[in-house]
């Protein structure tokens, strides 16, 4: 990413970040296995609790960038969102000293808003939390309906199936174009005086 991006950019997380509803498709406790460093929940036949492919280097390059990374989700198990999203182990930045460890996925969390509730409440108190205008934030969710966001002023991109390279750029288009870098350039008299 070498253009101008967004000082806040928000991800819901059932279906954008990982391929289920933390709420209705995982039965806790959750466990990460000592070796592998998979994270499995209790059923029978145990379902993985991962991130889609390119969600890892995207928090690796949104971090590094200096974006605020927040998670908005409305689900009705906020702290075994959390749970997952603290045993969720994110690798190495590609290319990076292979000393480093896997650092767990809520490091990467500057503001977590993960309670039920309409996403303009949690905009709401992103904006509070962080001072951030809402022209300066990006959404990412796969639900249509919580484009409502947008009348705060927050840009809204769907993701219609799992976060990855190509929607994380589209939607970073779409917020450029709304917001065009504005330059004022300052004006010298003759005799060396700013007019600003």
């Amino acid at each position: 990413m070498t253009t101008r991006l967004p000082k806040l950019i928000a991800f819901d997380l059932d279906y954008t970040l990982w391929d289920f509803w933390i709420d209705t498709h995982v039965h806790p406790p959750l466990r990460r296995h000592h070796v592998t460093g998979k994270v499995i929940d209790s059923q029978r036949k145990p379902k993985t609790i991962a991130f889609y492919r390119d969600v890892p280097q995207i928090m690796h390059t949104l971090q590094a960038a200096g974006v605020t990374i927040a998670a908005c989700s409305r689900t009705d198990t906020p702290l075994l969102a959390r749970e997952a999203l603290d045993l969720i182990l994110i690798p190495p930045r590609s290319g990076s000293d292979s000393d480093m460890k896997p650092i767990p996925a809520i490091k990467f969390f500057d503001q977590l808003e993960i309670y039920p509730s309409s996403k303009i409440r949690h905009f709401k108190k992103l904006h509070e939390k962080t001072g951030i205008s809402y022209d300066e934030m990006l959404f990412f969710d796969d639900e249509w309906r919580n484009q409502e966001v947008e009348e705060l002023g927050v840009t809204f991109t769907l993701v219609p199936n799992g976060l990855d390279d190509q929607i994380l750029e589209k939607g970073l288009e779409e917020w450029r174009k709304r917001h065009p870098v504005q330059v004022t350039e300052d004006v010298v008299r003759a005799d060396g005086t700013l007019i600003s």
